[in-house]
């Protein structure tokens, strides 16, 4: 199940497979076209002669050059859609070219196009003229007509969205609209909870010592996914507990550990297939199930906009606001334990994100790069007034308040104006408030970190 989804979630970001069955459906709809025409109840045809009336001389010439159109249409559209890949990946960072690829207006112009052309070669095919056997699918040309028409209009309508899409705006508008539906995904609202120690944390029981057996890795490359359900039949079957080695977008090296399991004996070839067939390695890291890949697309882009060349405060700021929405929306859920029980045994060790991890995952290079930058730090302070005014976690007020210091280390250092450094005493003093103060509706039980 985990290699379909994988697999599925390929077909659907690439350039070929939506554009393919749209020209499938063109070609099942010329002929059925030409089954109509070739009917014989053409007789309704002959009160529009001025539409149907087409001979094979002229139906051959107009599909012709519709055919030809179209396809000097999609050679301009795919070196648009080249064009746009090239300026996206130097200007913002190259993580980000699978969006565009993903992007189904794309796709389905690529097979408005293709389709078109495929359509007319159909018909094309069928026209006789009177020394061939006389016959013109006029119901298909004149259709024909109708889809040359909707090509144009498409046309139009691909290079307003391509005018669009290349916006920074939309770019980390659209990263983000992908990691926050990854964070509803893999951290609902509603969890069982464990018994917490008093710092938040999960309360541990010590682990007794156990003979960890390892299952290498098969191949190189990046942690994209693991079927949660797979690992858990194979600790029930096995009446084992499968200890993940690697968490989600890590890398993983061939013939590295992997897993490792509780077993007298070196593991079989079964057990070896099934623990590797539980995770999906691949030469890129995707935001399915790892939401810290969305959030480290929009620090790349902030890191870019902050470099010397390109000195862009505005998109670095916009990129920090769009990082406060997607921790905002972490910081009242809970991340589930990294173990894993069943019937009250141990099954499952995995290795998960933490509140803690993904902060520090979106503000630390940031923070490195925005030294004396005056907008990038206040933003940045107010980012973390905001998220801690959502969540009710010490543990999280604690990860928030470290990095509240850190950033008034980088002010001090940095910082010689005194306007500007009275502008940043003000906003630093009411985010060390924000993190020091529990708010009123927040004396729930604490959320995980």
């Amino acid at each position: 199940m985990n290699r379909l989804k994988h697999l599925w979630s390929e077909l659907r970001a690439s350039f070929w497979f939506l554009p393919s069955l749209i020209v499938a459906f063109s070609t099942v709809m010329a002929v059925a076209l030409i089954e109509v025409d070739s009917s014989g109840r053409r007789d309704w045809m002959a009160h529009w002669p001025r539409l149907f009336g087409a001979g094979a001389a002229g139906a051959r010439g107009m599909l012709a050059t519709i055919a030809g159109s179209m396809m000097t249409v999609v050679g301009v559209t795919f070196s648009m859609t080249l064009m746009t890949l090239a300026l996206a990946s130097s200007q913002y960072t190259s993580r980000i070219l699978r969006n565009f690829m993903g992007d189904r207006v794309t796709q389905v112009v690529l097979g408005i196009f293709a389709g078109i052309f495929t359509y007319c070669l159909i018909v094309l095919r069928t026209i006789r003229g009177g020394d061939e056997g006389g016959f013109v699918p006029s119901l298909s040309v004149a259709f024909s007509v109708v889809l040359a028409i909707g090509g144009i209009g498409t046309l139009i309508f691909f290079i307003h969205h391509i005018a669009s899409s290349i916006q920074a705006s939309s770019i980390v508008a659209s990263v983000t609209k992908e990691t926050l539906v990854a964070v509803d995904r893999l951290f609902p609202e509603k969890l069982g909870r464990e018994p917490m120690d008093d710092e938040g944390n999960p309360s541990l029981l010590p682990s007794p010592k156990r003979n960890w057996q390892a299952v290498m890795a098969g191949r190189n490359g990046y942690l994209q996914s693991v079927d949660n359900a797979a690992l858990l039949r194979l600790a029930r079957e096995h009446r084992t507990i499968v200890r993940m080695e690697r968490g989600i977008g890590e890398f993983v090296v061939q013939n590295t550990p992997l897993a490792s399991l509780v077993l007298e004996n070196p593991p079989d070839q079964e057990i070896i297939a099934a623990l590797r067939g539980a995770y999906n390695i691949d030469r890129h890291r995707t935001v399915h199930q790892d939401c810290a890949f969305g959030i480290r697309q929009l620090v790349d882009m902030a890191l870019r906009a902050l470099s010397p060349g390109i000195n862009d405060t505005t998109t670095a700021v916009m990129c920090v606001d769009y990082l406060t929405a997607i921790l905002a929306r972490l910081a009242s859920r809970e991340i589930p334990s990294s173990r894993r029980y069943e019937d009250g045994e141990l099954r499952v060790i995995s290795v998960g994100q933490t509140f803690a991890g993904l902060v520090a995952e979106a503000f630390d290079e940031i923070r490195g790069s925005a030294e004396g930058n005056v907008a990038i730090l206040l933003r940045m302070l107010g980012a973390l007034q905001t998220i801690a005014s959502l969540t009710g976690s010490p543990s999280r007020w604690r990860v928030l308040r470290e990095q509240v210091e850190w950033i008034a280390e980088v002010a001090v250092r940095t910082i010689k104006s005194p306007h500007d450094r009275t502008q940043y005493e003000n906003r630093l003093a009411q985010a060390r408030k924000a993190v020091e103060t529990i708010p009123p509706s927040t004396h729930a039980c604490p959320a995980k970190p």
